[in-house]
């Protein structure tokens, strides 16, 4: 079968292939699940692995398959797979895999203290494929009605993750009940991010560098969050006509602005850190407010990266509700579609220079 793949470390190493088709006996116990690819989702983690900055090859391969961003539909299951995983069955794939941590011994992957075996990231084959074989426990099983949005699951389950850690931890506080929030950046994790606190009637403010209107912005709006542009106003200035914010997310890939963020963090608030960045910028801050507000306003900072199967199934009972409260909102996050694989070229392109692009998808075969 074909897949798209990168030799890892190698920059602009991104290649069409011919690769051994899986099958479900590869997964041990009966459990496999053979899965065709209808499309994959591409992010900025995409970009930079086929740039060389990290990624590594599974054991025995030069090579790795890319994409983690999935959706497909179960061909083939083994025989002891469950009957909601039938042939058939649209499904998405998570995408941290088991270490040899206490963590990932409880099904708690996604904060192992191991190295991330990560399909299409870290060790593991992607999903930039004609099929995948998986284990069954790993596949989240979605309606027929959320075929066409469906490839928002993976980026979507982020933002569920976040949220349910600020609500785990503020359980100290007993009531904590979130009113307003802030969300920094309105790329397609930011703004899923405010689709996610919407549909909690949290009230939202974006904050993102571009001045509206544009797509982004307008798209925050017609959930009835409210877009504030950067270039008009400094954080102090959000928090003074939005706050006091009980919650702040950062998907920014700026740590300047995401440290930022604490100053202007409310008591008892969470501030959440959901992007990585790369490089080694400096900035200064003013630490010693910081530090006083976290410590006399019993403020929380907390990283999240990748998401636990449960992040997933809650993830797409919000697909439903979003398609309940605002239809075809969605679908309007899928800007750019690339057809076929071997045009693996145009997907590297938009994601590089597309500046009007949200969500870039690879088209690898019909619903």
């Amino acid at each position: 079968m074909r897949a798209v793949a990168v030799i890892p470390g190698k920059p602009d190493s991104l290649h069409l292939r011919e690769v051994q088709r899986p099958r479900v006996e590869h997964v041990p116990d009966g459990r496999g699940v053979l899965v065709k690819i209808l499309r994959v989702g591409s992010c900025g983690t995409d970009r930079e692995i086929v740039e060389g900055i990290f990624g590594s090859a599974p054991k025995g391969d030069d090579f790795l398959i890319i994409g983690h961003e999935n959706l497909g539909r179960v061909v083939e299951v083994g025989p002891n797979v469950p009957s909601s995983l039938r042939p058939g069955a649209l499904v998405v794939a998570t995408v941290r895999r088991p270490g040899n941590s206490i963590y990932d011994q409880v099904g708690m992957q996604d904060m192992t203290t191991d190295d991330a075996r990560e399909r299409g990231i870290n060790l593991i084959h992607g999903f930039l494929a004609e099929y995948y074989v998986d284990d069954a426990a790993f596949l989240v099983p979605l309606p027929d009605s959320l075929e066409p949005v469906g490839v928002l699951l993976e980026p979507l389950s982020i933002a569920e993750k976040g949220i349910r850690q600020a609500f785990e931890i503020q359980r100290r506080l007993r009531v904590w009940h979130p009113e307003r929030a802030a969300v920094l950046g309105a790329g397609p994790i930011g703004l899923l991010m405010t689709l996610a606190l919407r549909l909690r009637g949290i009230e939202v403010a974006v904050y993102s560098r571009r001045t509206p209107p544009y797509r982004n912005s307008e798209l925050v709006e017609a959930i009835g969050a409210r877009y504030v542009s950067a270039a008009n106003s400094t954080l102090a200035q959000l928090a003074e006509a939005a706050g006091p914010f009980d919650l702040i997310v950062d998907a920014t890939g700026s740590s300047p602005l995401a440290f930022g963020a604490a100053e202007i963090l409310g008591k008892n608030g969470v501030l959440i850190l959901a992007s990585v960045t790369g490089g080694d910028v400096t900035a200064e801050l003013p630490t010693d407010h910081i530090n006083q507000g976290f410590v006399l306003g019993n403020k929380v900072m907390v990283g999240t990266v990748n998401s636990h199967r449960d992040d997933f199934v809650e993830g797409v009972e919000d697909l439903l509700r979003s398609e309940a409260f605002y239809p075809g909102w969605l679908a309007q996050l899928i800007t750019t579609r690339v057809e076929g694989l071997e045009r693996y070229d145009e997907m590297l392109g938009h994601l590089r220079d597309d500046r009007d692009a949200i969500k870039v998808v690879v088209e690898v075969a019909g619903a």
